[in-house]
């Protein structure tokens, strides 16, 4: 069995590549802008550089935006974005079998294999950043639905009488958090979540409101979810995340209005252990875990 893995992170202006070994031990890492369209070279580069550092054989896996096949070799839907990604098989650039994760999904397999929800059996992952996306592990295992839809927490609704998202749900809770609305959000006021957390923390009175109404809109999504899995841990990861006690503290006292805590159980949260890497130790993860599926 393979014991080292290379995970390759496609974001939107830089390619982030890790090769670890089964204990998530980073044994080699590379990051790469990306100048106009050239994020396919830039990925072949980046694979082959890693490939060089450390000798052996490796497995591979991507994180990418949008939705994969039903066998994780490609993304399948990713419209509007990245020309070219849609239907792209790595596993036939590369001449090595490599498996291809949605980018939160590959965040919540970095949290599985090796960090917060390690040893977890039923967990639930929300990333908040630009937008807001999610991962569902169950039974240990990542769960990804019918059509590998599952997990896109971002679209579901905590205001049916919003305006729609991208993908047509009204008042989504990545519109209610994500800093792709913060300029909407704010009346043009703000153009980034952390601009607003200064005034928040400042004590101005608008920037307390608007904060505080997403948070609350993101308790309710957290609660309406413990409702449906019922987790054992809730793990939040991305950007906003780096707010710290500014979101945590709120959030929790939201939860204890909103959150139904039957027997007394209450679903524990935290802080994601991987930060600007966990795409890549993600996808390296992911292609770990989909070997152990097979074996």
């Amino acid at each position: 069995m393979t014991s080292t893995a290379i995970g390759i992170d496609l974001g939107g202006t830089r390619i982030k590549g890790v090769v670890i070994n089964s204990s998530g031990e980073i044994l080699a890492q590379k990051y790469q802008q990306i100048e106009k369209d050239n994020w396919k070279q830039v990925i072949i580069q980046v694979m082959e550089e890693l490939t060089a550092s450390v000798p052996g054989e490796h497995l591979a896996g991507i994180s990418a935006p949008g939705i994969p096949d039903k066998d994780n070799s490609c993304i399948a839907h990713m419209p509007g974005r990245l020309a070219g990604l849609e239907g792209l098989h790595w596993s036939h650039i590369f001449g090595r079998e490599t498996w291809v994760a949605n980018d939160a999904i590959a965040a919540m397999a970095a949290e599985a294999k090796f960090g917060a929800a390690r040893g977890v059996n039923h967990a639930v992952m929300l990333t908040l950043g630009t937008g807001v996306g999610g991962a569902i592990l169950i039974n240990g295992q990542i769960y990804q639905g019918a059509f590998q839809k599952a997990g896109h927490a971002g679209h579901i609704s905590v205001d049916h009488e919003g305006d729609p998202d991208i993908t047509g749900m009204p008042g989504s809770l990545e519109d209610a958090i994500g800093n792709c609305t913060i300029k909407k959000r704010s009346l043009g006021k703000y153009d980034y979540t952390h601009e607003l957390l200064e005034d928040y923390n400042k004590g101005d009175h608008f920037a307390q409101w608007l904060w505080l109404s997403s948070v609350r809109k993101l308790s309710v999504a957290i609660a309406s979810i413990t409702n449906i899995l019922s987790p054992e841990l809730i793990i939040l990861g991305g950007g906003i995340t780096e707010a710290g006690p500014l979101l945590f503290d709120p959030l929790q006292q939201f939860l204890a209005l909103y959150e139904w805590r039957a027997g007394g159980y209450k679903t524990t949260l935290v802080k994601a252990e991987f930060g600007d890497l966990a795409g890549a130790i993600g996808a390296a993860g992911f292609a770990m875990m989909q070997q152990d599926h097979v074996k």
